[in-house]
């Protein structure tokens, strides 16, 4: 599995609950289109008014190399074009465990590994932000 988690900051609150709600088409067309696409959501932050928590969860790399060349991640990208990012942070994880865990200490035991992006495919997600 290959797990993405980021941040996008926005100038405001405004322009963060405007990307949520634009984005919001295109995170369910990810979710029902994409052949390897576990979750897909681009939420806003309870504890930061600016910003949005992004999960991604991936079958594996041919899945998430896949998002990329996809056209609802031109959508988002569009979408996410006009609304004042101002900062971000991506992380990619791939984890060896495919099991549901119930308690932390089960979690901690399980190792996960980053990921190497193509570089062309990272620069096309980092121009996004």
């Amino acid at each position: 599995m290959i797990i993405v988690s980021a941040t996008l900051d926005f100038a405001t609150e405004a322009d963060r609950d405007r990307a949520v709600t634009l984005t919001t088409s295109v995170q369910l067309a990810t979710r029902t289109e994409e052949a390897g696409c576990h979750a897909y959501c681009f939420a806003a932050d309870p504890a930061v008014p600016t910003r949005i928590q992004v999960y991604e969860l991936w079958e594996d790399e041919g899945s998430l190399v896949a998002h990329f060349k996809h056209a609802n991640y031109e959508a988002m990208k569009d979408a996410l074009g006009g609304v004042g990012i101002v900062g971000t942070e991506i992380r990619c994880t791939r984890s060896g465990a495919t099991n549901r865990f119930t308690t932390r200490r089960e979690c901690r035991a399980k190792r996960s590994s980053t990921i190497r992006l193509p570089p062309r495919l990272l620069e096309a997600s980092l121009r996004l932000l």
